[in-house]
């Protein structure tokens, strides 16, 4: 889960408020020991500010596809690729369909406050398949609105399929996360993920063919033990879920482990040489190749212990290293391993 601050913006803990002295560097940070009752994530006019800058650069160049709505931004972010963001709440998550001569792929499915089916629907007619970049449950709230789901097969997923529930996620609906409010048909006072189902599973390597059009699916562990990336080696285009996305790279969440995202950042890092683009799952719809060499060495600094945080907010290290910025926790940072067959932490 991920929160959006700018620089001297006040955050509210159980009412205490700390100043961040950021200079205009957003920074993704979720307060994890605040309950609803006694706390907001944001105050003032932190993800307000971001809302009056919409959209954000690198989707402004993209060209505004007509099946956008109220709450979904659909951008034409290459050709027979259409990236579906949520640029209203402060996760801004995005999905990405992948078009091809039979069939069609959607790459996550959202927070799953609006219905992202009619969106696809009014995109495509081909048969429509998910598989998502990783279960946390701001990429799979749709997945309950489609059959054919794909999925990595680990204990871990297979937990998160049974949903994550209001009080795992209450603070995503909380007014402060939205521009101009929540959308107009969801309650706020018990918005949940629902349960879903894979009809099967994907392995390392696996290609997808989608008629004309061959993705593979690549295994990213780190981020959490079931993330995904998807490489389509004719076009070019590299889509790397939350392992890397165009903003502060989350890794605090208690199944985050930092040396399987060691591995999957160098794997990432050699693939790009012959990518285009890259298309992350939050923020910015697409972003030119040639920034995934900069997260692997300025994540080596990182590791190495050399560097401090510019700043800790209870518990979460923020780090800005070289232009990358990370949110990490000493635990992490130590390598304390939880139970990840339990599914998700909420986080």
């Amino acid at each position: 889960m991920l929160i959006l601050i700018k620089s001297n913006i006040i955050i509210s803990c159980y009412m205490k408020k700390r100043y961040l002295n950021y200079l205009f560097i957003p920074i993704l940070v979720f307060l994890v020991s605040c309950v609803r009752e006694e706390a907001s994530y944001v105050e003032d006019s932190s993800f307000a500010d971001v809302c009056q800058s919409l959209p954000v650069p690198a989707n402004k160049i993209l060209p505004l596809n007509d099946a956008s709505t109220e709450w979904f931004q659909v951008y034409e972010s290459h050709k027979g690729v259409y990236s579906i963001v949520e640029p209203y709440q402060f996760q801004m998550s995005i999905s990405h369909l992948i078009l091809g001569d039979e069939r069609a792929l959607l790459f996550d499915t959202g927070m799953g406050m609006v219905p992202i089916k009619p969106v696809i629907e009014s995109l495509t007619d081909l048969p429509v398949t998910v598989l998502n970049s990783h279960t946390h449950f701001d990429h799979v709230g749709g997945n309950a609105e489609f059959n054919n789901i794909l999925a990595f097969d680990s204990l871990y997923t297979r937990a998160n399929m049974k949903g994550f529930s209001h009080e795992e996620v209450a603070g995503d609906v909380i007014d402060e996360a939205f521009c101009n409010g929540p959308p107009k048909n969801l309650d706020t006072e018990s918005y949940y993920t629902r349960a879903w189902s894979a009809e099967n599973f994907v392995v390392d390597g696996q290609i997808i063919d989608l008629g004309n059009r061959l993705i593979e699916v690549i295994h990213v562990p780190g981020h959490t033990p079931d993330a995904l990336a998807l490489i389509e080696r004719e076009n070019a285009l590299l889509f790397t879920g939350d392992t890397y996305y165009d903003d502060n790279l989350w890794l605090f969440s208690p199944e985050t482990d930092l040396d399987d995202y060691a591995e999957s950042i160098e794997k990432l890092a050699f693939l790009e040489q012959d990518i285009e683009y890259i298309f992350g799952a939050h923020t910015s719809a697409r972003v030119e190749a040639g920034v995934l060499k900069k997260v692997e060495q300025s994540f080596f600094k990182l590791r190495s212990g050399d560097i401090n945080p510019v700043d800790q907010i209870e518990g979460r290290l923020i780090y800005q290293i070289d232009g990358i910025n990370f949110v990490t926790s000493r635990a992490i940072l130590n390598g304390v391993k939880i139970d990840t067959s339990k599914g998700a932490s909420g986080l």
